[in-house]
């Protein structure tokens, strides 16, 4: 859905290389062959587990003690270890008329396109679907009861993303929230507690997810949950009870997709595999697939500022493919080093494939790269990613 979204720019760029095209989007199509994929990838895992050996349920399961495994049909199975892995859903608002907002989960099943849809939150789901929604053409208004997006990141990355999606054309309302929502006459009328109200077609909240606790039963193992009912683990992913383990959006733990694989795997290696290992959770690389996507492993400023002096490198530039197609778009990118080692501490893009250039330059931070080396490396010329190799000059910021 995310590439979908960028295909109107591109039709756009393409004018200013020559081409002539004449575009026309089909939300059902999109969605038919998105779930036709989605279909084969999970019958892919299927037969990797059966080719495994393992023996799968399907079927709701709870705990009946700290070895026991009841499924909703009644069978019953003892285990020596038990993986918790339930993942997480999403947060739900309580106020008048929430009944009629959708979550993330139903967005995926809408039965037509959105003429005007209007999203709460500013994380890193409810700005994916801001940039896929305005990319396929509806007239997107984000509400957030914060002063800025994306919470957490790099303050470069998040006024740099703020600035390119409004250029996009999605509407910003900050420092409020969504009072309630009453259904009219084609469409919805969306009260704000400061600033007035909103009209859409479509009202999306995407205000966080909460761990899949509830009903499995972990009580009964002596296992007591965290705050917002996340199973508490230790460096080896064990609870409270030491043979149940918890890996992925279920903990209280970093909540991205290559985490939970990475803690899976450790948990098959160390308990089944005598290869034990655990996770770390340093540098992790991270990407929101928005319009225009952010890249960005380490240290963000503010992080790397409150453990010692920095030197900070950054660029804004106009990506070399628009000088032909004028589209206005500006890349940021940055690098937080650390002031007396010069150790590259953070590593930030906003722009055209950040993703993909964050995910090369992760080897480099995760290895302890000094500026010195980003300096020597050759770059290559054209690209966007040489400027992270080609950035000389200090920011004006003090280094303490």
């Amino acid at each position: 859905m995310a590439y979908a979204g960028h295909y109107s720019g591109d039709f756009e760029d393409a004018a200013g290389f020559g081409w002539t095209v004449e575009a026309r989007f089909d939300w059902p199509t999109l969605i038919a062959n998105k779930d036709r994929e989605i279909d084969r990838l999970n019958g892919l895992y299927i037969k990797g587990l059966n080719a495994a050996g393992a023996e799968l349920h399907q079927a709701r399961a709870r705990l009946v003690d700290a070895h026991t495994v009841e499924l909703d049909d009644g069978r019953r199975f003892l285990a020596e270890h038990i993986l918790i892995a339930t993942g997480g859903h999403p947060v739900r608002p309580d106020f008048p008329g929430a009944e009629h907002v959708v979550t993330s989960d139903e967005l995926f099943h809408l039965p037509e396109l959105p003429r005007r849809i209007a999203i709460a939150g500013a994380g890193y789901i409810a700005l994916e679907f801001a940039g896929i929604f305005r990319g396929l053409g509806s007239e997107v208004t984000v509400v957030h009861r914060g002063p800025e997006l994306l919470r957490g990141f790099d303050r470069d990355i998040r006024s740099a993303l703020h600035e390119e999606m409004e250029a996009r054309g999605v509407a910003f309302r900050f420092n409020t929230e969504v009072a309630g929502v009453e259904k009219r006459k084609g469409g919805y009328a969306i009260s704000l507690k400061r600033g007035g109200g909103i009209e859409a077609d479509l009202v999306l909240f995407a205000i966080g997810r909460r761990p899949n606790t509830a009903g499995l039963g972990l009580e009964r193992a002596g296992i007591a949950l965290g705050p917002a009912g996340a199973v508490p683990v230790d460096a080896w992913s064990r609870s409270s009870a030491p043979h149940i383990y918890a890996v992925g959006d279920v903990t209280d733990r970093v909540a991205l997709t290559p985490v939970a694989i990475r803690e899976g795997h450790a948990f098959a290696d160390t308990v089944f595999g005598r290869k034990p290992w655990a996770v770390d959770y340093e540098a992790i690389p991270t990407a929101v697939f928005t319009n225009p996507p952010v890249g960005t492993i380490g240290l963000a400023e503010e992080e790397a500022r409150a453990r010692g002096p920095v030197d900070i490198y950054r660029s804004r530039f106009r990506p070399l493919r628009h000088t032909l197609s004028n589209r206005r778009e500006r890349s940021m990118m940055k690098l937080v080093v650390d002031g007396l080692s010069g150790r590259v501490l953070g590593v930030h893009m906003v722009g055209e494939d950040a993703p993909e250039i964050i995910q090369s330059l992760a080897v480099a931070v995760k290895m302890g790269a000094t500026k010195a080396d980003f300096d020597a490396a050759m770059a290559l010329h054209p690209t966007s990613g040489e400027e992270f190799l080609t950035m000389r000059e200090r920011a004006p910021e003090a280094a303490d």
